[in-house]
């Protein structure tokens, strides 16, 4: 009988959404304040009880492989269906990992706010998003990127935006976080530049303890224009009955005690054993917690293989499951206690030092990878001799680097333009290109180097066919960039990018998904520290694109 009541106040539910969706209700803004959120206009504190909303786009600590996803928030049809049982969970917020900006969010963006419901939006895509095998921060990603914040900025109801999700997951791939941070650092640029109202933005970290609390640092400390704004946490610790201290909610609850921004579990619901029992989200809400956790997020709306729907989904008809049943229960019971902005001062006002680098964390906190600026880039391959030709495979990409950029035949020197060493700090001017055009660097670079030592050497910008020549020219508008990036590219440039987020795909938020994208398709761009170690991963990045190196 639960199933038949909750479908028919569903379907009700659906019609008044539909009828009154035109009526384009505008949320009050959410907006932040020391440690915690706040309703902008009357001043309450507002805690989040969230969903994870959208299918098979790698939450949950896994990768997605779908870039043919279906963005939940062009569903016109698929919100109306599912907002009535968000709203039976007391939902306020979604979670929705992979947004696409090319097509219209106004119904469902609508539809949410008439059922006082905000969105968090990943900003990363399955084809685009900072991998932490092998990371960049390029001018493909902050398009993809800027993008996003186009389409969703407009709306009251959008509360923020994920730099990345669980990107880095243990000791040896922490120095992917830099290039999170700097995703960070210019998508709040971007946001202020364009005059959106200000919009945090965060990041959603795993559960892993060999990195939780360097992690945590690295994000907060430094600059403010750097940090992120708010730490979301994906926890599954509290499995079937447990309590607040043995699950570790006790401990990581102190460890966030001081903490300078919001933070608030990006993901939880632990589903062993099943059903889900939803003990920890009486916890979450709990006094235990308020002081420093700002809500949380349920993995999941919908079911899928990994077993943590609250519905299942045939066609168009949603039946709710056991664990809809007890979340619904264990909600219904909370009454998360705040303060209003009035009268908070936050005390907690001191950022994180950052970590020091070492076996355990081998990140520098600063400098952070460059700004991408795609006029740079262009400007670049103008005034280069030897490029790329159009159309490259990502096999030739793949072997071309290993070989030019090979330590071992003086590739240290002939890509220092386009180096990206989180480790050490060392960027080069161009490693934000494409990997087309840091080809075309790499390529005139080493051009040049065989013609200094035989200038009747004709074939040296041949690479099997790959590379051709061109007249090079430095438009005036060129000039102060150049000039700043220097002759070897390892300057530092100062102007900011001037375009805007005009393109995108179709977004994901897993945590290690191909990160480059070269006109052919996803090419790897080695992060080249030059050092003997990374020439076997040279070797492997080429073997695993199926090429051989190419040697010159």
């Amino acid at each position: 009988m639960l199933g038949l009541r909750l479908t028919y106040a569903a379907i009700a539910a659906a019609a008044t959404l539909v009828s009154t969706v035109l009526a384009q209700t505008t949320l009050d803004p959410i907006v932040i304040k020391g440690s915690k959120f706040f309703y902008k206009t009357n001043g309450t504190e507002f805690f989040i009880k969230g969903v994870a909303y959208q299918q098979d786009v790698g939450g949950n600590g896994t990768s997605g492989s779908n870039v043919n996803f279906v963005d939940p928030l062009t569903d016109s049809a698929g919100c109306s269906r599912d907002i009535p049982y968000l709203q039976q969970l007391q939902t306020n917020t979604v979670r929705v990992y992979a947004i696409d900006p090319t097509q219209d969010h106004t119904q469902c963006m609508q539809m949410l706010a008439n059922a006082g419901i905000y969105v968090i939006a990943d900003l990363s895509a399955p084809n685009a998003s900072i991998n932490r095998i092998d990371p960049a921060w390029t001018t493909d990603l902050y398009s993809r990127y800027t993008s996003v914040v186009d389409t969703l900025a407009p709306f009251t109801n959008t509360l923020g935006f994920f730099a990345g999700n669980e990107v880095s997951n243990n000791v040896s791939n922490v120095n992917a976080i830099p290039f999170v941070k700097a995703a960070v650092r210019d998508t709040k640029a971007y946001i202020a530049a364009k005059n959106y109202r200000t919009i945090g933005v965060g990041y959603a970290a795993d559960d892993d303890a060999t990195i939780r609390a360097p992690l945590e640092d690295y994000l907060n400390c430094g600059p403010a224009e750097d940090a992120i704004d708010f730490f979301g946490y994906n926890i599954y610790s509290w499995c079937g009955v447990s309590s607040f201290e043995a699950s570790g909610y006790a401990d990581r609850t102190v460890e966030f005690s001081n903490y300078s921004v919001p933070a608030f579990f990006a993901e939880y619901g632990c589903n062993v054993p099943e059903p889900r029992l939803f003990d920890e989200t009486l916890a979450l809400y709990s006094s235990n917690m308020t002081g420093v956790w700002s809500g949380g997020i349920v993995y999941e709306y919908f079911q899928e293989t990994n077993g943590f729907g609250l519905v299942s989904l045939s066609g168009n008809s949603v039946s709710a499951l056991p664990d809809f049943t007890a979340l619904s229960s264990q909600i219904a019971k909370v009454t998360p206690t705040g303060v209003n902005s009035a009268s908070y001062t936050p005390t907690n006002t001191v950022a994180r030092s950052c970590p020091a680098t070492g076996a355990a964390w081998d990140a520098v906190a600063s400098p952070l990878p460059v700004t991408p600026n795609e006029q740079l880039c262009s400007c670049m391959v103008q005034n280069l001799t030897c490029v790329a030709k159009s159309g490259i495979s990502d096999t030739a990409i793949g072997s071309l680097f290993a070989g030019i950029c090979n330590p071992l035949l003086n590739g240290a020197n002939i890509c220092a333009g386009i180096a990206s060493n989180s480790t050490t700090g060392a960027y080069g001017a161009y490693g934000m290109c494409s990997a087309v055009d840091q080809l075309s660097w790499a390529m005139n670079s080493y051009f040049f180097e065989q013609q200094a030592q035989n200038s009747a050497n004709t074939d040296a910008c041949d690479f099997q066919g790959n590379a051709t020549t061109q007249t090079p020219s430095l438009p005036t508008s060129c000039s102060a960039l150049a000039s700043q990036a220097g002759q070897a590219g390892t300057g530092v440039v100062t102007s900011a990018p001037t375009g805007t987020g005009s393109s995108g795909g179709s977004g994901s938020g897993g945590g290690a998904s191909t990160t480059t994208s070269s006109a052919a398709g996803a090419a790897i761009v080695p992060s080249f520290d030059f050092g003997l170690l990374k020439l076997g991963v040279y070797v492997s990045v080429a073997a695993m694109v199926g090429g051989g190196i190419i040697l010159m």
